[in-house]
């Protein structure tokens, strides 16, 4: 477990590190050391959360779960209040004033995890039926993930729908009942998205990019040019042109194309390394922790991470539609960087503690490990 928790917080601690690097180089032309500055003071709280999350008992939120998913939906109905709610590009996904915002739906992510793996450490006989494998577990995901997804943000939505799944499935969910019900919401999403125009369009320029290169296809184009003119080893750190207002967004969500053009593939294939590694060690961490509510928190929070990188990286090489997701630890924004962080911290978590339960055994006198008896 030692060597688990080492390598996670090597992995996490060179993608902070890589991410302010890469964060400034990318806006230094812009607005100087300006989201340098903000995302070190977030990175700084974020460490505190790690630090609290880390040194908790975490079966403390079991209790407080479901509690914590109140909150968070009334955050997020929040968004929705004049005055409280900030509207930017169409939509509404941000509380706070001015440039100090809140995105609720970040928090939600962590309690949507908490509360799934609360229930499914309670019900872990009966999670094998319909009843309480698909409709409970739905009715509890359903306000939460409903006001996400009307921001709207179906990134987030899909995103989690994908977490909660990987988590009924550790829980031990009967994959005879899952079929019909993902058949149908598949099927349903299916139809939805096909009479939504902005996503026909995206589909449409990421299948045919050359030819909407200069217009819905323009991000994605700029972010591959990126990545050509990287090469093996890269331009050099400040050398890149792509970010001289090429790539929109390229210190949020097309960070990455920034690492591509001046890191080269080396940098990219680092990225995605450390990832891989990551998301094992999060495997590790969660077959061995001591419940089976450590388990799946683990569990959740590793899928999050993994997939969420996983789709950053997809949409930045073309391999994926367009959709806006943060690439964790490296994106600018503070929201999600802290609760990344604050999540890390619960891994660390359950790892002292499955860690300190497996000494705890090991160190109990089992029948093999009793003094014979003496014969007189």
């Amino acid at each position: 477990m030692r060597l688990a928790t080492s390598m996670l917080l090597f992995c996490v601690a060179l993608l902070l590190a890589l991410g302010l690097v890469v964060l400034y180089s990318s806006s230094m032309t812009q607005v100087g050391a300006g989201y340098l500055a903000k995302q070190a003071l977030w990175a700084v709280g974020g460490a505190l959360v790690f630090a609290v999350a880390a040194s908790l008992d975490y079966e403390t939120l079991k209790r407080w779960a479901f509690p914590l998913l109140i909150v968070s939906i009334v955050l997020l109905a929040l968004v929705y209040v004049p005055g409280i709610g900030i509207v930017a590009g169409k939509a509404r996904r941000w509380l706070g004033h001015g440039s100090l915002r809140l995105q609720p739906s970040e928090l939600a992510k962590v309690a949507i995890i908490l509360a799934m793996a609360a229930y499914g450490a309670r019900e872990r006989r009966r999670i094998t039926t319909f009843t309480w494998g698909i409709l409970v577990p739905g009715a509890i995901l359903l306000p939460a993930l409903a006001l996400i997804f009307v921001e709207p943000d179906r990134g987030t939505t899909l995103l989690m729908l994908a977490v909660c799944g990987v988590m009924l499935y550790t829980a031990g969910i009967n994959w005879k009942v899952v079929v019909v019900p993902a058949l149908v919401g598949v099927a349903g999403m299916v139809l939805y998205f096909a009479r939504d125009p902005l996503v026909i369009l995206r589909l449409k320029a990421w299948w045919f990019l050359e030819e909407s290169k200069m217009d819905k296809g323009f991000q994605a184009y700029q972010a591959t040019l990126a990545f050509a003119r990287g090469g093996l080893t890269g331009l050099g750190l400040g050398n890149g042109r792509q970010k001289l207002g090429f790539v929109p967004e390229h210190h949020t969500d097309m960070i990455l194309s920034i690492v591509g053009e001046e890191l080269g593939l080396i940098g990219t294939l680092t990225v995605l390394t450390l990832f891989a590694v990551l998301v094992g060690c999060g495997l590790v961490i969660a077959w061995r922790a001591r419940d089976r509510f450590g388990t799946l928190v683990a569990t959740g929070i590793t899928a999050l991470i993994g997939f969420q990188a996983l789709i950053n990286i997809g949409v930045v090489t073309s391999a994926l539609p367009c959709k806006g997701l943060p690439l964790p630890f490296i994106s600018y924004g503070g929201s999600n960087l802290v609760m990344m962080l604050g999540c890390v911290g619960l891994l660390f978590n359950i790892a002292r503690q499955g860690a300190a339960e497996e000494l705890h055994s090991d160190d109990a006198l089992g029948p093999d490990d009793l003094p014979a008896p003496q014969t007189p």
